[in-house]
């Protein structure tokens, strides 16, 4: 069974809702695989990799916007790859962590989407906003000269 993307799931920042569809991707291919262990190994492997560097880049714009929670959301993002890390264990040992693992990711991913990555979007949204705005009032600002030769 597949997991269809939802626009319920959406921060309404691209790049994480980006990054958000990718990691249902990687649960949709665990699913997929059956009892493949090299594939599954594979998938698993590159989900790991794939949520930390999701997380930095997530609690980086966190910080960047001055995001009151970040440490409280960086602990639960730890916890996250506390127990990615506690069924690559399994997974090594020769258990079927299939099923489990793809239960558990979907239902972790979309409560962590729907409450803990709600709660940041607003305040990381108006960060993003206002950066742009900066841009385009800088790009308005240059002379001539700056836009032909800068």
């Amino acid at each position: 069974m597949t997991i269809n993307w939802s626009k319920e799931w959406e921060l309404g920042i691209p790049v994480i809702d980006s990054q958000h569809k990718r990691i249902v991707d990687f649960i949709n291919q665990i699913a997929e695989q059956g009892e493949d262990r090299d594939a599954i190994e594979n998938v698993l492997t590159e989900l790991k990799d794939y949520t930390s560097s999701h997380f930095a880049f997530e609690e980086s714009l966190m910080e960047e916007a001055g995001y009151g929670f970040v440490k409280a959301h960086s602990r639960v993002h730890v916890l996250f790859i506390r127990r990615i890390d506690d069924y690559w264990k399994e997974f090594k040992n020769g258990n079927d962590i299939s099923s489990e693992l793809v239960k558990t990711l979907e239902s972790w991913l979309f409560n962590h989407i729907k409450h803990d990555d709600q709660d940041y979007s607003g305040t990381v949204k108006a960060n993003l906003n206002a950066a742009t705005e900066k841009a385009k009032e800088k790009e308005k600002k240059k002379s001539w000269f700056g836009k032909l030769f800068g």
